[in-house]
Formats: structure tokens, sequence, C-alpha cells
């Protein structure tokens, strides 16, 4: 698949998507939804992948939003499978079996503050500016921000950032967890590309594995939790990435991940 609306970059095993629209501020619409969910399944087949970033083009935003000039012209039933449309995007986002950084190197409104909320966590420029201003336009948030954001900074304070519709700079984003790192606005994707190599350093299948674990243990209890991390250790006891690491470590020597299975 051609893209105009995204690109797509592979070095070694660290994978780039930029969302290309800048003079619409990179605002979504149905054909860049199409392209990243095509993109999406490209990085995921791809098995030398192990990190995967998302960034905007330009200097100016992230994304800022849908698309209003598309939006405005929907029917209900067109918002619908729009909305849908853009949860299931950003569901297989978050499912990856990669880690996925996104980096906010300008406004990431509405939309754009849901697709870095599907990434595993977020670096961000000092310009960036973080919001769900849905509110504004009379609407909510449509791919999945009203249940992301809650789970991310609470329920209460995500209210107040959607009754509100008020925008974040990137120091309070940081402070109420939607943010990981701050970098000045020349050094960003040197930082993430800094923290992407070193994730990328590791086992796939552990990688995957944490992955795994860590997401499908925020939505049970403790206990529960730990029983799927004990399973999923066993599992990884029988790659072949496990018998290299362990190895390495007993010889004094840098391993060297090869293995994408158990």
């Amino acid at each position: 698949m051609a893209f105009e609306n995204i690109i797509l970059e592979i070095d070694n095993s660290i994978a780039t998507i930029f969302f290309n629209r800048p003079k619409a501020l990179n605002a979504l619409n149905n054909a860049l939804f199409d392209e990243l969910d095509a993109a999406l399944d490209q990085v995921e087949q791809n098995q030398e992948i192990k990190v995967l970033i998302l960034t905007g083009a330009g200097d100016k935003a992230f994304v800022a939003g849908a698309d209003i000039v598309e939006l405005s012209k929907m029917n209900p039933l067109q918002g619908k499978t729009f909305s849908r449309k853009g949860q299931k995007v950003f569901s297989k986002l978050e499912a990856l079996p990669i880690p996925a950084i996104a980096a906010v190197n300008g406004f990431a409104l509405g939309g754009g503050l849901e697709a870095a909320m599907g990434c595993d966590f977020i670096y961000a420029s000092e310009k960036a500016i973080f919001g769900l201003p849905e509110m504004n336009l009379g609407l909510i948030p449509g791919f999945g921000g009203t249940q992301r954001l809650g789970r991310l900074v609470g329920a209460n304070r995500a209210k107040e950032i959607v009754f509100t519709g008020k925008n974040i700079k990137a120091q309070e984003a940081l402070e109420i967890g939607i943010v990981n790192k701050i970098c000045a606005p020349d050094k960003l994707m040197q930082e993430v590309l800094k923290t992407a190599g070193l994730i990328a350093s590791k086992g796939k299948v552990a990688l995957r594995s944490a992955k795994e674990v860590i997401q499908n243990g925020m939505n049970v209890d403790l206990e529960t939790g730990c029983r799927i991390e004990n399973d999923v250790f066993g599992l990884n006891m029988a790659s072949e990435d496990a018998k290299e690491g362990t190895n390495a470590f007993l010889e004094k020597r840098k391993a060297n991940f090869t293995g994408d299975r158990y």
C-alpha cells in the first residue's frame, strides 16, 4: 500500500511512523486511519522490528485532532463508523507485541492525545500541548480518550480535562502522569531514539512478554496478575533468548538476543 498521509521508516530494529499532513497539522481523517492500520500490520509482521516510534511530520503538531472539515460533513452513522475506525486502529497500536513510544513534538489534541495514549509511553517536546478539546465542539472524545485517559491519570482528573476541554502544557502533562519525559524540541527524537535503542537491545520474546503481562495485569486483581506473570515467566524460560541471556551473564559477555518466539 502506498502511503500519502503517513511515512513509515525502518532502521534495523526500530520503525518510525510519521503522521504526514503538516498543512492540516496532521489531522486524522479516514484515509490516514486506513494507512496507519496498514502500516501497523507491516510493523507487526516484520520480525526484525523491536520498537515503534510514533511522531508527527513538521515542527508544529504531533496530531492536532480529527479533521474537522471531514467530520462536519458526517451524519450520525458516519460519525459512529469514523469513531469506531479510530478506536480499532488505536487498539491495534496498543496491542502491538512490541513497545511503542510516542514522540510528541507539538500539538497532541483530541485524536492526537488518543493516538499518543495508544503507545506504551510518551516523550514530549517542551513545546508540546495536550488536551481533549472535543467539548468545545459540542462533542466528546471518540477514539478511546474517555477510557484511556482515566486509566492513565485517574477518573477525577480525566473528567476535569474532558469537561473543560482545556489545553495542558508539557510540564503539567509530566506532573499528572501523561508524559514520561520532557525534552528540548531539538533533542526530542535524539532522546526517543536513545531509549528505543536501549529497548531494542533486549530480547524480543521478553519485551513481548513484559508488555503482555503489564497490560493484562492492569485489568485484574493483584493475585490474578501475579498468576499471569508466573505463567508467562515459565514460558520465557523455554525461549532461546533466555538461554542466551543467562549464559552471557555467566560467561561475562554481552548477550546477543536473536529469538522471536518461545
